[in-house]
């Protein structure tokens, strides 16, 4: 590739509106342009790395046995109605009619549609296992796109979907997707983490989570410097930080904390520990019997985790209460409540570590006083006791391997185990052996692929620009002449080496701009190709042309005849 025949438009200054690395940095970059709030034009940069992302992925769904096709962006809302998520979905899920007036949506997702296919292509078990997918455009409806391409509104994704006879095949299913996974972020270069998740609105139980680490993630993810063990913070299990509860010491105090309504504050006001406090987060439940509120109990220095609570037993739907139910159940505003003498019984439920508790602080349920010297069995009755808190940093690993770091990822991937949600819904069902007809087992798998492009460059970018891995780089070489239009001899070297590197497979490009070294190298810095080698009637005199990774501070010679061998040893190929 000659730059001179390609298109090149990077710019100096990022618009005012770009809120991270890779927004900034694409747009400058020339890699991508903006047309409205989260639509993107991707430029002939931009879509050379895109589709090389596209090119990985699809080469590892097909060693791991998966089947590509292609289904529409535009989909019946009568499969979604099938489904329930018509109405379940959200404000995200972009609605439209035909001239007809009839029903429509710009997919999101495809789990219908491919149900669809499977109810209608899939019979017998003799066609079992198998995997579809496809990478195909989505839209979700946005209501505040931001990041650039990591959170657009029009994205590219590859979307697969497993169908099984049964849940030990659909497992088996699963880990063939996981790994392959593995093999796709490990082909890319990044440093990554699989961490186990919760399943959101797609539904299912099984899920991990692939995220890319960077500081500028929006997910909080908790790991084992020690171990393999690695999950969302919605999903970390909290191990109980009190091995047994000790013997009660202290008396039932109602002991004055004016304007004390933190536990941070009723600390410092008693000069006791943090931990010695216990908070108090009232929920309410609407059923049609009333309305009923559960009070959780968490240690005054964590916090609640709303995902745990929601899988609790009766907690699926809950919302926060208002200050009247509070008052009214508890005779006090927030700020001073807690578990003794409640108006009306309510649910308790206590995080393991303040099941664990003895002589702590709660609340009076009186404006300004908090109890000390609390003891479960003699000042309050046993409470049911469940994980309903974050972990944090310290935390023992629950593999008993060592203690919880935290970190920051951007989501890439997700791999879910569906089993019959959708098939049931849908009534997709397979003959087994003996006749009878049974739901199919599924599993659902996506990559984000237009969200991969930003994720690398949060991950892997300086003050100069982007640093692409070689996998994923829009060009891997760049060949840099000096004076290629006042020097023969650097015309000739520079056009040689460029037919010597891509006879050899490099994906190079000649700039040939006619550009001055100072503007040629800052362009393709801030475009992030890996490799630089420069062109020169010096080095052509000295046997040598002089190279450059894109991570190094300084360049180095090496020997004209040497270059491929060079290349190839630095290179990830």
């Amino acid at each position: 590739m000659r730059a001179s025949r390609f298109f090149i438009s990077t710019q100096k200054e990022a618009p005012a509106d770009a809120e991270v690395a890779s927004q900034a940095l694409m747009l400058r970059a020339g890699m991508i342009r903006k047309l409205a709030a989260g639509l993107y034009t991707y430029m002939p940069l931009g879509l050379r790395s895109l589709r090389k992302v596209e090119a990985i992925v699809r080469e590892e769904m097909n060693r791991a046995g998966a089947i590509e096709l292609l289904m529409p962006v535009v989909q019946p809302a009568e499969l979604w109605q099938e489904t329930g998520r018509w109405d379940k979905f959200g404000p995200e899920l972009l609605r439209i009619q035909d001239r007809h007036g009839r029903d429509f949506v710009v997919q999101p997702t495809s789990e219908e549609v491919v149900t669809d296919v499977a109810r209608g292509e899939l019979r017998s078990w003799r066609q079992l296992p198998v995997n579809f997918y496809h990478i195909q455009t989505k839209f979700r409806d946005e209501r505040r796109p931001r990041f650039g391409v990591m959170r657009a509104r029009e994205f590219t994704m590859k979307d697969a979907y497993s169908f099984d006879r049964d849940r030990d095949a659909a497992q088996r299913s699963y880990e063939t997707m996981y790994q392959a996974y593995r093999r796709i972020f490990e082909r890319f270069g990044f440093e990554f983490r699989a961490v186990s998740a919760d399943s959101g609105a797609i539904g299912g139980s099984l899920s991990h989570e692939f995220h890319v680490i960077a500081d500028t993630g929006e997910d909080a993810i908790a790991y084992c410097p020690d171990s393999d063990y690695a999950a969302n913070v919605e999903m970390a299990e909290a191990l109980p930080l009190l091995a047994a509860r000790g013997p009660a010491g202290k008396a039932l105090h109602r002991t004055p904390t004016p304007g004390a309504a933190k536990c941070e504050d009723v600390a410092e006001q008693l000069g006791i520990a943090l931990q010695a406090t216990v908070k108090s987060v009232v929920l309410a439940v609407d059923a049609d019997s009333g309305t009923q509120l559960v009070l959780l109990l968490v240690r005054g220095d964590h916090a609640v985790n709303e995902v745990k609570v929601g899988k609790l037993a009766g907690l699926a739907d809950t919302r926060m209460a208002t200050e009247q139910e509070i008052v009214e159940w508890f005779g006090c505003r927030p700020g001073f409540i807690g578990p003794i003498g409640t108006l009306r019984p309510l649910r308790v439920i206590a995080d393991r570590t303040v099941a664990n508790m003895h002589d702590f602080v709660v609340g009076a349920n009186v404006p300004d006083f908090h109890y000390t010297g609390v003891n479960w069995g003699r000042d309050l009755p046993e409470p049911e006791v469940a994980d309903i808190r974050n972990v944090v940093e310290g935390d023992p690993s629950p593999d008993g391997r060592g203690r919880l770091a935290m970190c920051r990822g951007i989501e890439v991937g997700h791999v879910f185990y569906l089993g019959t949600k959708y098939s049931e819904a849908m009534q997709a069902t397979y003959v087994d052996e003996a006749g009878k007809a049974r739901p199919l087992e599924m599993g659902c798998y996506g990559i984000g692929i237009t969200r991969i492009l930003g994720a690398c460059i949060e991950q892997n970018h300086d003050a100069r620009g982007m640093i692409w891995p070689d996998a994923l780089a829009p060009f891997e070489v760049v060949i840099c002449p000096i004076g290629m239009d006042r020097s023969p001899a650097v015309r000739e070297a520079a056009e040689a080496l460029l037919d010597e590197l891509l006879g050899a497979g490099f994906d190079a490009v000649l700039d040939d701009r006619g550009l001055r070294p100072g503007s040629m190298f800052a362009d393709w810095e801030l475009i992030g190709v890996p490799h630089r080698l420069v062109v020169s009637d010096r080095g052509l005199a000295a046997g040598t042309l002089e190279y450059q990774h894109r991570r190094d501070t300084e360049a180095g010679s090496v020997a004209r005849g040497e270059v491929l061998q060079w290349l190839r040893q630095r290179a990830r190929r």
